[in-house]
């Protein structure tokens, strides 16, 4: 059986900027076990009056993620689609859903012991 890759910690945050393990920086990000990507709204029709959107929370469950922490950016402008809390409540994955700031402590001390994914916007 092979063995799950470690979801990237996050080792700095700053308007507009998120750092992982090994240098990695992103505007906005899609962290997940072995791996992150820039996160890019446009791929699943993200903004911040939709919100999160079902697609999103998807690719990263379907990376092995088996917990998801969620960010609503630095001032609370982002909102999660309805539509994404009831899968994965309907998956029975839990989830977290914070600022960014209390979202990057929440995924720093779950990847330490869980497959987590998270989707981090870095400003508003």
């Amino acid at each position: 059986m092979k063995q799950q890759e470690a979801s990237p910690r996050v080792v700095s945050l700053g308007w507009g900027r998120l750092e992982i393990d090994g240098g990695q920086t992103f505007k906005d990000a899609k962290l997940f076990p072995g791996g992150a990507r820039a996160w890019d709204w446009n791929e699943t029709g993200t903004d911040h009056g939709r919100g999160i959107q079902p697609a999103d929370v998807e690719d990263l469950l379907q990376q092995g993620a088996t917990v998801v922490v969620l960010s609503l950016g630095v001032f609370r402008r982002l909102t999660v689609a309805a539509e994404t809390l009831q899968l994965l409540e309907q998956l029975g994955v839990p989830v977290h859903v914070l600022p960014t700031r209390e979202a990057v402590s929440k995924y720093n001390a779950l990847c330490e012991r869980l497959p987590v994914g998270g989707l981090f916007h870095t400003t508003c």
